[in-house]
C-alpha cells in the first residue's frame, strides 16, 4: 500500500460522511455575531445593573460566547486563511480591542485581583494564536501551541472550555469528522459545569438552522470589536451613576 493510501485510508476512518457540512452566508455570519451581541448585552446588563436578577437573561447570556466561538472558528476555517494573514490580522485586533475593553471590565468589579480572568477578546486571542501555531505546523509550533492552550487557558473568560470550543470547531469546519464532534460536545459539557446550565448547547441548533438560512447583512468588519469595549463602559458609566445616587 502506498504512503497515499495509507493517508487517504486513515481519513476515510476519521471522517463520517454523515455528520453535516456546514456553510454559511456572509450576512449570516454577520447575524449571528449580532445575535450574540444581542445575547452578551442582555446577560451583561442583568450582571452589573441588575444583580442577576432576571433568570431568563442570564440563559440568554449563556448562548453568547459559544456563538462568537463557532463564528470565529467559521471565519478561520475558510480555505487559505493562512496564506491571506486572516490569523495575524484576527490577533491584531483581538490584543489592541481586548486591552481597551480591560478598563471598563476591570473597573466594573467582577473580576477576581482586579484583573482574573482577562476578558473574552483575551479567550479568543489565545484560541486564534493556537490555531496559527497548529497551521504554521512543526514540533516547535505544536508546543508553542500547547503551551498557549495550558498557560493561557487558565487566564482567560471561561478558561478551557471556551478555547477548546473554538479549536474543536475550527477542526470540524475545516472537514467534518467524528473527533471534532466529539470535542465540540465536550467543551459544551465542560461548559455546563461552568454555568450550571445547558444553555450553551443551544449554539448547534442555531448555527444548523443559520446554515439554511442565506441572510444579506452588510458586514461590520470592526463593528463586535468596537461594540464589545463601548457596551462595557457604558455599563460601567451606568452602574457608577447608579452608586452614587
Amino acid at each position: 500500500m502506498t504512503t497515499t493510501e495509507t493517508n487517504t485510508s486513515a481519513e476515510a476512518r476519521i471522517q463520517d460522511s454523515e455528520l453535516p457540512v456546514v456553510t454559511l452566508a456572509s450576512g449570516t455570519v454577520e447575524g449571528l455575531k449580532w445575535l450574540g451581541a444581542i445575547s452578551m448585552t442582555l446577560d451583561h446588563v442583568n450582571k452589573y445593573l441588575l444583580g442577576e436578577s432576571v433568570h431568563w437573561m442570564f440563559y440568554a447570556g449563556r448562548i453568547a460566547m459559544p456563538l462568537f466561538a463557532v463564528v470565529l472558528a467559521y471565519n478561520l476555517a475558510q480555505p487559505g486563511a493562512l496564506a491571506r494573514g486572516a490569523y495575524q490580522r484576527s490577533m491584531k485586533r483581538l490584543a489592541i480591542f481586548g486591552a481597551v475593553a480591560c478598563v471598563p471590565y476591570m473597573a466594573l468589579g467582577t473580576v477576581l485581583g482586579g484583573w482574573w480572568p482577562l476578558n473574552i477578546l483575551a479567550t479568543f486571542l489565545v484560541a486564534v494564536a493556537i490555531m496559527y501555531s497548529l497551521e504554521r505546523g512543526g514540533r516547535p509550533m505544536y508546543c508553542v501551541a500547547v503551551t498557549l492552550f495550558v498557560v493561557g487557558g487558565s487566564l482567560v473568560e471561561f478558561w478551557w472550555p471556551a478555547v477548546a470550543l473554538c479549536l474543536s470547531a475550527w477542526r470540524y469546519f475545516r472537514r467534518p469528522n467524528r473527533w471534532a464532534a466529539l470535542c465540540i460536545i465536550g467543551s459544551l459539557l465542560a461548559l455546563w459545569i461552568i454555568n450550571g446550565n445547558a444553555w450553551a448547547f443551544a449554539v448547534l441548533p442555531i448555527i444548523l438552522l443559520a446554515s439554511k438560512l442565506p441572510l444579506r447583512l452588510p458586514r461590520g468588519r470592526y463593528a463586535f470589536y468596537v461594540f464589545y469595549p463601548t457596551h462595557l463602559a457604558v455599563l460601567w458609566v451606568l452602574e457608577s451613576s447608579a452608586g452614587h445616587r
